[in-house]
């Protein structure tokens, strides 16, 4: 039997082994026009289009030896573990707008469906119309084509929900009410999947506010963590005491970003192609700074003053400068690439990412860098603003 690759990573570029994806279902199908601002997507995707561009790119991770898992699949096998399904049940009925009366008959019917179905339903969520003879003045209310249990179409960006920093995965805490039940049933996975046992766990989903596109792992011991619109400082302060009591890191860099929806994660304004290159968006990169913190003898955190973060994180990862290739060639197609994130590259391994294809000028400049650019199709799969990075959670990378 082959060896499964230990999980860990250490590094945003070491060669990729196990990734975990969530390949576009019926969640996008229930969005409307009338929703989807509320559950954070710009547009509505035609979802067989986005399947298939989410096909491909599973193919072009698998065609360089990544083992790809898909969280609807780890979720189905959880459920089957009695204690799984229900604090999977507890979680998802304790929304205050159910009623004691329409409480009682949802968690009844999610107690009768097998594996398959209830997964489905904590997925794709539940309508008004799709039950009967509840007994609720709260379904009576309702329209027909309301959600008792709101569907979840951002569970395309497995970054987000949970991020792996060295051998412990960081169950994190959304900001955004449409998305606080995704990292639920990330737990879950970690909790009880047979794949997970014994992994250390930290964080978690009723914690402050932390993201994974917020997280990036610098190098071995260093982290970055954008603080903006879904981070919050309290989460950031988490995570780095979090790390440095685990022995996870030496080096936490807390980067204030922009509170706006174009750079709503650290990985929208930069990302690492090689161990000592980042392509990152122009027109933010010579203002960004960092607040880099340490932990000393007597475990309390040092808090450094602000300072441009291309030299901060350059001298937390112990080299002389980081080599920074721009989105775009100029102002405008900068802010074009990067709203399209072109940023927002996955590193397979040192000097080769996947990019979306659109992004023609910033992938000219990361060939030209000598960055190997595997092009993929996102017209569909970015209406949701997330690029590859974002569509990805690594579970297992080598050391570099």
């Amino acid at each position: 039997m082959t060896e499964l690759p230990a999980p860990g990573v250490r590094s945003e570029v070491g060669r990729l082994r196990t990734v975990m994806l969530h390949r576009p279902g019926n969640e996008l199908r229930r969005l409307t026009p009338r929703n989807n601002d509320a559950l954070l997507f710009d547009g509505l995707p035609w979802v067989d289009r986005a399947q298939a561009e989410h096909d491909a790119f599973a193919d072009a991770l698998r065609g360089r030896g990544v083992e790809v898992l898909y969280l609807s699949e780890l979720l189905t096998e959880t459920l089957h573990d009695p204690e799984a399904r229900q604090v999977a049940i507890d979680h998802t009925m304790t929304d205050l707008r159910l009623g004691d009366t329409l409480r009682r008959y949802l968690v009844d019917l999610a107690a009768d469906q097998g594996p398959d179905e209830l997964a489905e339903i904590m997925m794709a969520g539940l309508r008004n119309d799709e039950i009967s003879n509840t007994g609720s003045l709260v379904a009576a209310l309702h329209a027909p084509d309301d959600f008792l249990i709101d569907p979840l179409p951002n569970l395309l960006f497995t970054r987000d929900s949970s991020v792996w920093v060295g051998d412990h995965v960081t169950i994190t805490a959304l900001a955004m009410p449409a998305r606080r039940r995704e990292t639920q049933l990330t737990e879950l996975i970690y909790q009880f999947h047979p794949r997970f046992r014994g992994v250390d766990r930290i964080h978690g989903w009723d914690k402050e506010f932390l993201e994974g596109g917020d997280v990036l792992a610098l190098g071995e011991g260093v982290l970055a963590v954008g603080v903006g619109e879904r981070t919050r400082p309290a989460g950031a302060e988490r995570l780095a005491r979090t790390a440095f009591v685990e022995g996870l890191a030496h080096t936490v860099l807390a980067v204030p970003i922009d509170q706006d929806r174009a750079t709503m994660h650290l990985d929208t304004i930069c990302t690492m192609v090689d161990r000592d290159a980042m392509v990152m968006y122009p027109n933010v990169a010579h203002r960004l700074g960092a607040v880099t913190i340490k932990l000393d003898e007597d475990g309390d955190l040092v808090i450094e003053p602000m300072e441009p973060f291309l030299d901060a994180a350059a001298r937390a990862m112990g080299i002389d400068r980081l080599r920074l290739i721009d989105t775009g060639l100029d102002p405008v197609t900068a802010e074009r690439e990067q709203w399209d994130d072109g940023n927002n590259t996955l590193a397979i391994e040192p000097r080769v990412a996947i990019a979306y294809e659109r992004n023609v000028e910033t992938n000219e400049r990361l060939a030209a860098a000598g960055i190997e650019v595997i092009a993929i199709s996102g017209s569909e799969l970015g209406s949701g603003r997330g690029g590859p990075r974002c569509m990805s959670c690594p579970i297992s990378r080598d050391s570099l």
